[in-house]
């Protein structure tokens, strides 16, 4: 049964921009709520006001979620304020591009902390309060890299890796609550400033796999998912292929991606080694975009025909690879 958002109490983590930032005025222009959160206060600020400006009460929380303390914090404060949570969104997320034996340790760390557990923060702050009520929705906005690696990518990949798995674990403990809902989102690549804000080691600078989704999709699926809770989503044709073609050629799909994943990301320029926003906030890339995305709809389509036709040509030399022998 669908339900409408509207009135309903929705926290979001990750809010000061990209999917999250999406996410708060999408749920405000529904007329739900909002509570947004995460380092900036400055742009959380930004994100109230524009929610404000759509209509919606909001409250602006600055919240950095691998501090646990913070998160609990957090669900206190819209509690107090609003009575109650409906929803909770975990979406707060660091990138970071580097092989595992060469990344930073501490860098390499951070990213975990703050992607898986920042959601296992954002999941124990708020299954008490929906417990309490007997209903409540826990979205977990995942990433299509949950189901499948990508060289240079495995601290992100790892964590949302663990995600799925501690989403599974959280559905079977609430068997006997069938109003409380633990739901995986898994979008492919998507146009946000997570790209600028991501730490690098690899020496060279990169861009998203083309091609990108519109955040705006994202946050759609988000507000579906509150009103119509389902165990996973994919948003975006090419993670959901990937997915299933991993799991039917796992060994020829790793030979494929690791191809086709280092020459669509790295480009031909050198970049100097940075942590990026993964220790704190940056000050720019605050909006929803990052400008990764075509400036119309036909090169979007040629985009989209450049990628299938790149991932085509690695399929050959990958299958001859494999068929190598050892």
């Amino acid at each position: 049964m669908r339900k409408c958002v509207r009135d309903s109490v929705v926290v979001i983590t990750g809010a000061s921009s990209g999917i999250g930032r999406a996410a708060a005025l999408a749920f405000a222009r529904r007329g739900a709520r909002v509570v947004v959160a995460a380092r900036s206060a400055s742009a959380l600020e930004e994100v109230a006001a524009e929610c404000a400006s759509a209509g919606a009460r909001a409250l602006a929380v600055p919240t950095d979620v691998r501090d646990e303390c913070a998160v609990r914090a957090l669900a206190r404060a819209a509690v107090e304020v609003f009575g109650r949570i409906d929803v909770w969104v975990n979406n707060a997320a660091v990138f970071l591009y580097a092989r595992a034996d060469e990344a930073p340790y501490e860098t390499y760390r951070q990213v975990i902390e703050t992607n898986l557990l920042g959601y296992v923060h954002g999941a124990r702050a708020a299954l008490p309060y929906f417990r309490a009520q007997g209903a409540g929705v826990l979205v977990n906005n995942v990433s299509a890299l949950g189901k499948f690696g990508g060289p240079t990518m495995s601290a992100y990949v790892s964590s949302k890796f663990g995600i799925l798995g501690l989403a599974s674990c959280l559905r079977q403990e609430l068997v006997g609550t069938p109003d409380i809902h633990v739901c995986s989102l898994l979008p492919a690549a998507v146009d946000t400033p997570i790209y600028q804000h991501a730490g690098n080691y690899t020496g060279r600078a990169v861009q998203p796999i083309q091609p990108v989704l519109d955040p705006e999709r994202v946050a759609a699926a988000m507000v579906s998912l509150a009103e119509r809770p389902r165990r996973e989503v994919y948003v975006g044709a090419g993670g959901r292929v990937t997915a299933a073609a991993y799991a039917a050629f796992p060994g020829l799909t790793e030979r494929v991606l690791a191809a086709y994943i280092t020459s669509s990301t790295f480009l031909d320029r050198a970049a100097p080694h940075t942590d990026g926003n993964i220790f704190s906030p940056m000050k720019r890339w605050t909006g929803v975009t990052g400008g990764w995305r075509a400036a119309s709809r036909l090169a979007a389509l040629l985009d989209t025909a450049r990628a299938a036709a790149r991932l085509a040509l690695e399929i050959p030399s990958a299958a001859l690879e494999r068929l190598k022998p050892r």
